[in-house]
């Protein structure tokens, strides 16, 4: 059985109710930004188990301020709160849900309608749920068959989730390192790790081969924002994604591919990233940068690999 404490909500939803919480199409909401990459991974999952009908979504607003995450649906693409008339600010779902919360207002957020509290906010946990736990919900025998986390592949995937840190964290430690030799450090620790990948990818186009993987909705959710974001903002600039010639077309491989590259909003990535006030330490006077120009939609190279 998970537990909850008082930094985080770590329940599971399965058919046994281990945690109190059964699938149920209709009981469940997902609350998510969609300039977010840990959000964007549950969006990823829902869309390709084919679960858009059965755990509806409520989207924030972009700019994440002391307070959180708020909801203001007159920025286009975002939400007001459908579960709670009235309400602006995510923390009050989480308070409501734990008075005695002190971890950070995060998406994405599992909430049971039921209940009326969060189930989860641990996108690596989301991931795994929506992957197994409503498939008689999919849409789709073959979304209800897709498995991002099979039996066989485990133990490997759980071993390249733990370097690939190095990527989806290093980015972070990267831009916010308070000296030198600590930002160098990440900075060397996140290309070496992307250099890595870009070698997996010479001759699979998934990094498992023909099927996606948790690994890939994991490392696509970074990548598609590293050139606008993390390559400025948060001088990892030895190199770009667009430079790596098969992590850039894997990149678009996986964009065009439904549900990775309509889940993400790159003008809410710019106001999250360069115009909140949780990152003004990294951009002191939130100055929005008219580019990169860039082109998901341009053909790739990856059907042409031989798959292994």
């Amino acid at each position: 059985m998970s537990s909850n404490h008082n930094d985080s909500f770590r329940k599971w939803i399965n058919e046994e109710g281990t945690d109190g919480y059964r699938p149920e199409s209709g009981r469940y909401h997902l609350y998510v930004a969609l300039s977010c990459p840990f959000a964007q991974r549950a969006l990823i999952t829902q869309t390709l188990k084919g679960l858009e009908d059965v755990i509806s979504v409520d989207i924030v607003h972009p700019q994440l301020g002391e307070s959180g995450w708020s909801f203001d649906e007159t920025l286009s693409g975002c939400s007001k709160d459908s579960l709670h008339p009235g309400r602006k600010l995510l923390r009050d779902t989480y308070m409501e849900s734990n008075p005695s919360y002190t971890g950070r207002i995060t998406v994405p957020v599992l909430f049971d309608k039921v209940t009326n509290t969060i189930v989860n906010n641990e996108s690596a946990d989301i991931i795994r749920i929506l992957n197994s736990e409503f498939n008689k919900f999919s849409k789709s025998p073959e979304q209800a068959d897709i498995d991002v986390y099979p039996q066989g592949l485990r133990a490997q995937i759980d071993d390249m989730n733990e370097w690939t840190r190095d990527i989806i964290y290093g980015v972070y430690r990267a831009g916010l390192a308070k000296t030198q030799d600590a930002y160098e450090t990440a900075a060397k620790q996140l290309f070496a790790a992307l250099d890595r990948v870009d070698e997996i990818l010479k001759n699979s186009r998934y990094v498992f081969g023909e099927s996606i993987t948790e690994v890939d909705i994991r490392l696509f959710v970074v990548l598609v924002r590293f050139d606008t974001v993390y390559n400025m903002l948060c001088k990892c600039n030895l190199r770009r994604i667009s430079d790596y010639p098969n992590m850039w077309n894997y990149v678009k491989d996986l964009y065009q591919t439904k549900g990775f590259g309509d889940s993400i909003d790159m003008g809410h990535v710019k106001l999250t990233y360069f115009a909140s006030p949780f990152y003004k330490s990294m951009n002191p006077h939130l100055i929005i940068p008219i580019g990169p120009e860039i082109d998901f939609s341009s053909p790739h190279n990856r059907n042409s690999l031989l798959l292994h």
